[in-house]
């Protein structure tokens, strides 16, 4: 009885000590960095949830649990339609399933088997290197477990939050209402007075016979039960890149065909830096082409006819024909008709202000947004900052400038900021100085490695504070070299701050702090020494 007793002033000790610590227009701020149990008591009468989250990828994610840790009753739906092949996949969206995650595991087998053909210039002793193979079917089972055991994570993580997860395909019923289609078919109803689109997006097929029916895409490569054997990649963007150097990497044999130009969007000096990179590692590229028409053979292989700039038709036959001509905003499922909600007829996607769609309760984040990165970490980073200011009287907003990316082809692509074509037409020729320089990392002194890719360059304003504008870089690390200097980017890094740097000797990425050649002087940028 006295337990009973001490516990009722406990519960009342901290109801009323809740109520002393709410803060003016706020439902229910009491504890503004933690859960507690008076969140399932600060609800809308009028509505079953704070916030709805159509879409269980990173970005919806990383919303809903901000916002249940601000104090509010969240729910997220998700549904995964199968790919034209039937490959379907857990929660956790693109990134964990088939992209980011699987694409960096398999670009980390391709450099261990370079490292081990290697390793033999520094005195290791393993068989003749010729005769050491690679089992794709061990690699996709350690892959695919692995994204399993996310999935069984995050489903726990929600609920251990107090998320409400729904597996269920949402669609708008009204600007309150969502209705999920669950997989048996029956339809259950969702009222919420905030809903958050968060459903990404899907690779695109071309309007070609046979596209659908026979190829693939980064939905479909990472679980392929058979090896790709001979592969046909058609697009150059960061995934047709990715894939095509991986599996090169592996050692099938691979060709990218090339509409127009490789790596749309980034600086194009870089982008044929790596392509040529790609190249000498032997994987073949067919510009200016497009595909017509593929045809599967009694032997299962697939033959394809394409067409060139002159329109002259070819014809060649691969076991894999994988298509990387950009992704579809998942917006048409949503019935956005029926709140009538604003979308870019070209793409799709949403036209929104800092998420914030045209209709007053409904916002969106990640890759759904019109002309924003297409990236995991600016979804996640957008979701917790919009569940803080709808829950925790935040004001802060997403900056999405000078935003790190980096792209994993064999020899890897890191940037931040402008590329050199957009500084020049942004601010004029004249404004701006780009230095840059080659440099031989340490590592390919001893296999004597082509160092002819290893590159860099930093955009600046001339003149003035020379504020960096954008840095590039090529080579071994990229993505980890580049983070941090995004970082300096973000706190106004100027030109002469970075040559104020002391680096780390022997790394690449000291060769930023080295970097001292203009183009405009028309110096050789190669390096004489491993400390020139």
């Amino acid at each position: 009885m006295a337990t009973l007793t001490l516990l009722a002033r406990f519960v009342s000790f901290r109801f009323a000590h809740a109520k002393l610590l709410e803060l003016p227009g706020s439902r229910c701020n009491a504890f503004p960095y933690g859960r507690t149990m008076m969140a399932c008591m600060c609800t809308d009468p009028k509505f079953m949830y704070d916030l709805l989250v159509i879409g269980g990828g990173s970005g919806g994610l990383a919303a809903a649990k901000e916002a249940v840790n601000l104090g509010a009753k969240v729910a997220v739906l998700d549904f995964v339609t199968p790919s034209p092949q039937g490959t379907t996949w857990g929660l956790g969206g693109t990134c964990v399933n088939v992209g980011c995650i699987p694409k960096k595991l398999m670009h980390q087998a391709a450099l261990l088997g370079e490292a081990v053909h290697e390793s033999t210039f520094y005195g290791w002793q393993l068989p003749d290197p010729q005769t050491i193979k690679h089992d794709w079917a061990a690699l996709k089972t350690a892959v695919q477990n692995h994204i399993k055991s996310v999935n069984w994570v995050t489903r726990v993580d929600l609920r251990t939050q107090k998320v409400e997860y729904v597996n269920a395909q949402g669609y708008f019923k009204d600007q309150h209402t969502v209705c999920g289609k669950m997989k048996n078919g029956q339809e259950k109803e969702f009222t919420a007075k905030n809903i958050l689109i968060a459903v990404g997006g899907r690779p695109r097929y071309p309007d070609i016979p046979g596209a659908v029916e026979y190829g693939i895409t980064s939905d479909d490569i990472f679980s392929l039960e058979k090896a790709p054997g001979r592969t046909l990649v058609v697009g150059a963007g960061y995934i047709g890149l990715e894939c095509a150097g991986f599996l090169k990497g592996l050692g099938y044999d691979v060709t990218i065909m090339v509409r127009s130009i490789v790596l749309r969007g980034f600086d194009q000096q870089m982008a044929n830096i790596v392509a040529d990179e790609m190249q000498r590692r032997g994987v073949n590229f067919v510009y200016k082409a497009k595909p017509a028409k593929i045809e599967k053979q009694p032997d299962g292989s697939l033959h394809v006819h394409w067409v060139d700039e002159h329109g002259k038709i070819h014809e060649d036959v691969y076991d894999t024909v994988l298509f990387a001509i950009g992704r579809k905003a998942l917006t048409e499922e949503l019935k956005p008709e029926n709140i009538n909600l604003k979308l870019v007829a070209e793409t799709g996607k949403i036209d929104a202000v800092d998420e914030q769609t045209n209709i007053p309760n409904v916002y969106a984040v990640g890759d759904v947004l019109h002309k924003k990165p297409e990236l995991t970490p600016v979804a996640i980073h957008a979701g917790r900052l919009l569940a803080r200011r709808l829950f925790g009287n935040s004001t802060q907003q997403m900056d999405y400038i000078n935003v790190a990316t980096t792209v994993f082809s064999p020899m890897e692509y890191g940037c931040v900021g402008l590329s050199e074509e957009a500084a020049i037409a942004i601010h004029g020729e004249e404004k701006i100085e780009i230095y840059h320089m080659y440099y031989k990392p340490t590592e390919f002194f001893i296999p004597q490695k082509d160092v002819s890719s290893c590159y860099l360059k930093v955009v600046a304003f001339r003149g003035g504070d020379e504020r960096v504008l954008g840095m590039h870089f090529v080579g071994p690390h990229a993505g980890e070299i580049i983070q941090g200097f995004s970082a300096a980017m973000k706190c106004n890094l100027t030109f002469p701050k970075l040559k104020e740097t002391v680096g780390i000797h022997p790394t690449v990425a000291e060769e930023f702090t080295r970097v001292n050649i203009s183009k405009r002087s028309g110096l050789d940028p190669k390096p004489q020494s491993c400390c020139s």
